[in-house]
């Protein structure tokens, strides 16, 4: 059975190169909204989701993550748009949900044709007394954890393969 959603899900990919222009705020409210809607325990929604595409800031985000990963490089691939999600670090199902809002993010990227690539070490970046500043100069409570970022723009290229599925990824018993 095929459909818009289904057809999404199989041709969205990680995106690593991205065009400089910045993303429309048509497009960027898109993808956020499509966060919202992800699933959360007990329809919480203690989850935030800060889009950030003030460039002094992206530096910073992109600085302390080279930095835990040991590296110089851009783990944000040049992206014009990092949005981060985190939650409330006693919040039972925090990368649960996190993890969702993610994932419903890339999609609904993906299906407007901009690209993103999920990005780590968020929960070590604002564990740190810099990364809880700004997350407080963000307007975020303390107590947050860091789940995870997006790179988001518009691709400049696309993976040409793609890895084939394993053959006994899942099971159906009844």
């Amino acid at each position: 059975m095929e459909n818009e959603v289904i057809k999404a899900i199989k041709e969205r990919r990680s995106i690593r190169r991205f065009k400089p222009e910045q993303v429309s705020d048509e497009e960027l409210n898109t993808v956020l909204e499509a966060g919202t809607w992800a699933a959360t325990g007990h329809s919480a929604q203690a989850s935030w989701i800060v889009a950030v595409q003030n460039k002094e800031i992206c530096d910073k985000l992109r600085k302390m993550n080279a930095e835990i990963m040991g590296s110089s490089s851009d783990p944000f691939y040049g992206a014009p748009t990092i949005v981060l999600v985190v939650a409330p670090e006693d919040y039972a199902n925090n990368v649960k949900d996190g993890s969702l809002i993610l994932g419903n993010m890339m999609l609904a990227a993906h299906s407007i044709g901009l690209g993103s690539c999920w990005i780590n070490r968020e929960d070590a970046m604002f564990a740190t007394e810099e990364g809880k500043a700004l997350l407080r100069s963000f307007g975020l409570p303390d107590g947050m954890l860091g789940i995870g970022a997006l790179a988001l723009g518009y691709p400049s290229s696309f993976p040409h393969t793609v890895k084939p599925r394993k053959a006994d990824f899942y099971r159906v018993i009844k």
